[in-house]
């Protein structure tokens, strides 16, 4: 039986001595673990700043953050701050500021900038899917470049349309940009996410090296993860995994994807471009949320006072939204829910435009318009007084 005392060393059963555990020689001294820590800033710290350095990234007139990389939200605060120029009026909104149906050069920022005879005066800064609880994470924590300067922001009344548009349903759903929506307060019934995966976002707002993580899955590994990447199949029967001997590195070509060419899904020539009833779409009896319980109506209003904390100057427009395609049965409730936002923006001195509705075929559905209708509708703002007034005052 070996002795074990502390004053001799442990012997094996073969009588030799067993070495001491660890190695001295191994171990990091104070000044060592100083040094690993000053190397793991510089990484963390360092290698997204010097990304935007190699990565290719061009934004031309009209640039829209293309819709495969909607989820891209290092991307989105990228652009944001290559905005440099002061005068430059930031485009807020969802998918109907982004533009669904139409091409780059079919969306409002583009005809905004025709009226004023300008290129890049209008900056489209929509995201697609995006709503008012997803809008309200992405200004906070991606566009801290929403400085002092002119804000348009979109008030689009479609996310109030039921409590399953407003996420103020009970029943669990599933929803694009959960990773924006708040996490913890307000409480948002139908998002079911456990308390590590909630912690997990929390701690990715506030940590660009995993903001930029995101950011090479999403560009070059088809928004997953290496792991589910390489293991991927092709949707064939059998199925193949062309990934799986591909070596990740090879991926990375440092140039982000751009936006501009053809778009088979959308802009005149794609099928989905086309009035609403075409579609077979009939007026509906929305379940309209009422403006002071809405969730997203709730986010709507600190969006506007988070940028206007930043000493931005914001206007907001509320629509377009498609009358037409509101039952007779709901209209009263549409009409009080309007006057709702309106009321609170005028109590609250926000300056606003409401532009009167599009002509019915010139919506897509319910507040997507169409080409023509993003054209009549820049030229309905650009001859309101109050948005003539908002563009020619100077920030108090």
């Amino acid at each position: 039986m070996s002795d074990s005392s502390p004053n001799k060393p442990e012997l094996g059963p073969d009588g030799a001595p067993l070495p001491a555990f660890g190695v001295n020689e191994m171990r990091l001294g104070a000044g060592q673990w100083v040094a690993v820590a000053l190397l793991f800033a510089a990484i963390v710290l360092g290698v997204p700043r010097c990304w935007k350095r190699v990565e290719r990234f061009d934004t031309g007139p009209d640039y829209r953050v293309p819709y495969s990389l909607s989820r891209d939200y290092w991307l989105y605060s990228r652009r944001l701050e290559q905005v440099a120029d002061p005068k430059a009026l930031v485009v807020l909104g969802d998918s109907v500021v982004w533009g669904e149906y139409v091409l780059p050069d079919g969306t409002l920022s583009h005809f905004l900038d025709r009226e004023a005879g300008a290129t890049n005066r209008f900056v489209n800064a929509g995201v697609n899917g995006l709503f008012p609880l997803a809008m309200e994470g992405l200004v906070r924590h991606y566009g801290q470049a929403i400085g002092p300067r002119k804000v348009i922001v979109q008030c689009n009344l479609l996310w109030m349309t039921s409590p399953k548009a407003d996420l103020s349903a009970v029943k669990e759903e599933s929803f694009n940009h959960a990773r924006l929506v708040p996490q913890f307060r307000p409480r948002i019934p139908c998002y079911r996410a456990d308390t590590s995966e909630r912690l997990g976002i929390c701690v990715e707002h506030e940590f660009g090296f995993l903001q930029w993580a995101g950011h090479l899955e999403n560009v070059y590994f088809a928004q997953k993860g290496i792991p589910q990447w390489t293991l991927a199949d092709d949707g064939n029967d059998p199925p193949g995994y062309p990934n799986l001997y591909r070596n990740p590195l090879s991926q990375i070509t440092l140039s982000v994807p751009t936006p501009f060419g053809g778009d088979p899904d959308r802009g005149p020539a794609s099928p989905r471009h086309r009035a609403w009833d075409r579609s077979g779409a009939r007026p509906a009896d929305f379940e309209w949320v009422d403006g002071a319980v809405s969730l997203q109506w709730g986010a709507f209003q600190r969006v506007v006072e988070c940028l206007r904390g930043r000493g931005a100057e914001v206007l907001v427009v509320v629509g377009p939204f498609n009358e037409s395609m509101v039952a007779a049965s709901s209209r009263e409730k549409f009409l009080q829910l309007r006057g709702q936002v309106v009321a609170w923006l005028g109590a609250n001195k926000v300056p606003h435009v409401v532009p009167d509705a599009l002509p019915s075929e010139l919506y897509a559905d319910a507040s997507h318009p169409l080409t023509e209708g993003y054209a009549m509708l820049a030229r309905r703002l650009w001859q309101d007084p109050g948005f003539q007034g908002f563009l020619t005052q100077r920030n108090p």
